[in-house]
C-alpha cells in the first residue's frame, strides 16, 4: 500500500513539474522571438499578451541584487526537491499537497532557466526588432544575469478616481496591473492552495519526532 502511494505521489510531482516547465519555457521562447520588447497583443479586453522583462521575482517584484535572487531561487529549488523526495519515501501526505509543492518547484525552476540561460542564448535588441536565439555565449549577458520573461496581463477593469479625492483625484486606476508568466502563476497557485487547504501538513515531521520522544 505504501509503495503504491509513493508511486502515485512521485508521478504527481514529476508530471506536474515537467508539464509546467515545458509550458512555461515554450511560452517564453515564443514570446521572446515573436514580440518586440513592450509589444502588446489584445486577446480579450481583459486579457493581453504583453512582452516585458525583469530582474526580480514573481510579478516583477525587485528584492535585492540580481545575483542574490538567482542563487536564492537555486537554493529554494534544491530544498523543495529534497523535501519532495522525502515525502515520496514516507508516503504520508495527500496528492493535493504534493501537487502544490510541485507547482512551486516548477515555477521557481522555470524562472531559474531564464536567469541562468537567457542572457547566454538570446539577443536583446531595441524595439521593434525581436530577439533571436544565438549560440551559447553570444547573447546579451552572462550566466546568472538573464532577464525573466513575462507576458500574461489581465487588466480586468479600470476606473478614474473622483476629482475631489486627495492625491488620487482624476487619476485612472487599473486592476490587475502586474504582468507575469506561467512560472509565476504556478508558484502563486501552489502557495495559496497550501495556505488554504494544507497548512496542517507543514512541519509534520517535527510533530512526529516530538510525539515519538
Amino acid at each position: 500500500m505504501q509503495l503504491q502511494k509513493s508511486l502515485k505521489l512521485s508521478l504527481t510531482a514529476w508530471i506536474i513539474i515537467a508539464a509546467v516547465i515545458i509550458l512555461d519555457q515554450a511560452m517564453k521562447i515564443w514570446i521572446k522571438t515573436s514580440f518586440y520588447l513592450g509589444e502588446d497583443l489584445e486577446i480579450l479586453p481583459w486579457f493581453h499578451l504583453r512582452f516585458i522583462q525583469n530582474n526580480g521575482m514573481a510579478f516583477g517584484i525587485e528584492l535585492g541584487s540580481k545575483l542574490f535572487l538567482t542563487f536564492f531561487r537555486i537554493v529554494l529549488v534544491c530544498l523543495l526537491v529534497w523535501y519532495i523526495l522525502r515525502l515520496i519515501r514516507k508516503a504520508s501526505v495527500p496528492c493535493g499537497y504534493m501537487a502544490c509543492l510541485a507547482l512551486i518547484t516548477a515555477g521557481a525552476f522555470g524562472n531559474i532557466i531564464d536567469c541562468v540561460c537567457y542572457g547566454e542564448i538570446f539577443t536583446n535588441p531595441y524595439p521593434p526588432t525581436v530577439a533571436r536565439l544565438v549560440p551559447w555565449g553570444e547573447g546579451y549577458g552572462g550566466v546568472f544575469h538573464g532577464l525573466v520573461v513575462d507576458m500574461l496581463y489581465f487588466p480586468l477593469f479600470t476606473f478614474t478616481w473622483p476629482s475631489w479625492m486627495p492625491w488620487f483625484g482624476g487619476h485612472e486606476f487599473s486592476f490587475f496591473d502586474p504582468v507575469f508568466n506561467i512560472a509565476d502563476a504556478a508558484i502563486t497557485v501552489g502557495m495559496i492552495a497550501i495556505v488554504l487547504f494544507y497548512t496542517r501538513y507543514i512541519g509534520d515531521e517535527k510533530k512526529e519526532k516530538k510525539a515519538a520522544e
